[in-house]
């Protein structure tokens, strides 16, 4: 087929030749996107004239942690063991399908001891030994709302700002707001661990909605292949293969140049990514470059996949330019049997998290990075299924978590907020999701109102049409 021919069926030249030449139109603001996309203003409205802070960590622990058995001490809650909730306490707010089926929802205190950790005197459960070690170099925030109360949405406010789907997430803005795309790694990379069937995570989490394509998360496994189909395959040498990019790319750049097509440009910048990460990701996940007593630390082995190996490639990560490293956890959705598992899951990621924090703050890291430690949720005073004070467990509740917050100006060895007695819903100095994302912004010199996008006719932001700063939370 001839190129003629083909232009003549290609459908975005059948427009450009259709009555009052809309498609030209199309065509020119497709163009205009594509150059949106791929080149920002070198000082953008948003760009605020301080910054304290650089990348952001987010150490996501899936299923909602149960903030009263960790954060959020209770002791109502133990002097009255076994009386309903009281309905003022609820004021008509609904439950769960879950928990509304129970008919009784009799409140029960948490099994484990709480104690005073470091200067600060921060008061956190006898689970968290190890963050206790660095409670002062940590804000622990105990009034966070959100507003839903199922795992996929909440999960998507979290990340998107919205439970609505195809938005861009927390990530890809930050990458569009602060990333170049120069580096030899992706701006924003995402860490899995301990796997649930039952609650898997989504690939909308760290998706790029309607931003350009490059600022999507990339998911890397720790192992011999970090990155899925980034090496070279079997039979293919380095030359062989610049070849190949090489004809690929003057493909797209020739597809580019034709119609415009922002989807072209995409594909281009995701090529020279990829070739960059072709020298990058091998030497980032040879983890033999740190010393022995550093992995000890961490509780991290060579070759074993684990919550713990990825707290130290996120540190390399950031090291090496990456701004925004989103560390996920899944197991955390304890309905039942919180006694028996809540401690194997604290154990997995408190030595890991607290060597982090420690390992950053050595470095001369803490103080430009923003650690973020939080699930989609919380979880509620009353049990869920029998009430035994070995076995019990907690529904979903959106009114009442805790997330606790390090580095990047962030105030330190300091508890914001707190709960009603019950621990039913946030009381005092409550601190909305967006709030949250907002306060995030305003560390990085992001003004969270100016961050925004034209998609679908109107105007999009991370914070949507809500959030403010908190200066409370800053130092």
């Amino acid at each position: 087929m001839t190129d003629s021919l083909h232009d003549l069926l290609c459908r975005r030249a059948f427009l450009g030749r259709s009555a009052f030449g809309l498609g030209g139109l199309a065509a020119a603001l497709l163009q205009q996107r594509a150059a949106a996309s791929s080149t920002q203003d070198p000082q953008p409205a948003w760009q605020l004239p301080t910054a304290k802070a650089k990348r952001v960590i987010v150490v996501f622990l899936s299923g909602g942690l149960s903030q009263h058995d960790l954060f959020d001490e209770k002791p109502l809650l133990r002097e009255r063991r076994g009386e309903e909730l009281p309905p003022s306490v609820r004021k008509g707010e609904r439950l769960t399908g879950l928990t509304e089926r129970q008919g009784a929802l009799p409140v029960v205190g948490s099994k484990f001891d709480f104690q005073d950790y470091g200067k600060s005197k921060l008061r956190m459960s006898e689970l968290l030994p190890c963050l206790g070690e660095v409670a002062d170099d940590l804000l622990l925030v105990r009034s966070l709302q959100t507003d839903h109360v199922l795992h996929e949405a909440a999960m998507t406010i979290l990340f998107t700002g919205t439970p609505l789907l195809g938005r861009p997430s927390w990530g890809a803005w930050t990458s569009y707001a602060l990333g170049d795309g120069k580096g030899n790694l992706p701006e924003f990379v995402v860490l899995l661990s301990n796997p649930d069937p039952a609650t898997p995570l989504h690939p909308r989490l760290w998706h790029n909605g309607f931003l350009a394509g490059r600022h999507q998360g990339v998911p890397f496994r720790s192992g011999k292949e970090p990155v899925l189909f980034v090496d070279n395959p079997p039979g293919v040498d380095a030359a062989a293969r610049a070849r190949q990019l090489q004809a690929l790319r003057a493909l797209n750049e020739r597809e580019a140049a034709r119609s415009g097509d922002p989807d072209a440009q995409a594909r281009l910048a995701a090529f020279e990514t990829a070739a960059r990460m072709q020298t990058g990701v091998p030497e980032l996940a040879d983890l033999r470059q740190e010393p022995p007593e550093l992995l000890e630390e961490y509780g991290a082995e060579i070759g074993r996949d684990s919550f713990a190996t990825n707290c130290v490639l996120a540190r390399r990560l950031l090291e090496r330019g990456v701004r925004f490293v989103q560390l996920c956890d899944a197991g955390w959705d304890h309905h039942y049997n919180i006694p028996r598992a809540l401690p194997k899951k604290a154990e997995q990621v408190d030595k890991p998290t607290a060597a982090l924090i420690r390992d950053l703050k050595r470095r001369g890291m803490l103080d430009d990075t923003i650690v973020v430690f939080a699930g989609e949720f919380g979880r509620t005073p009353y049990c869920e299924g029998p009430l035994a004070f070995d076995t019990y467990g907690r529904d979903h509740n959106a009114l009442a978590s805790s997330v606790l917050v390090a580095g990047g100006g962030f105030k330190a060895g300091y508890a914001h907020g707190a709960t009603d007695e019950w621990g039913w819903s946030a009381a005092t100095d409550v601190v909305h999701v967006h709030d949250l994302h907002a306060t995030i912004l305003r560390q990085l010199g992001i003004d969270h109102q100016k961050l925004t996008v034209r998609a679908q006719g109107r105007d999009f932001r991370l914070t949507d049409v809500a959030g403010k700063v908190l200066p409370a939370l800053l130092a």
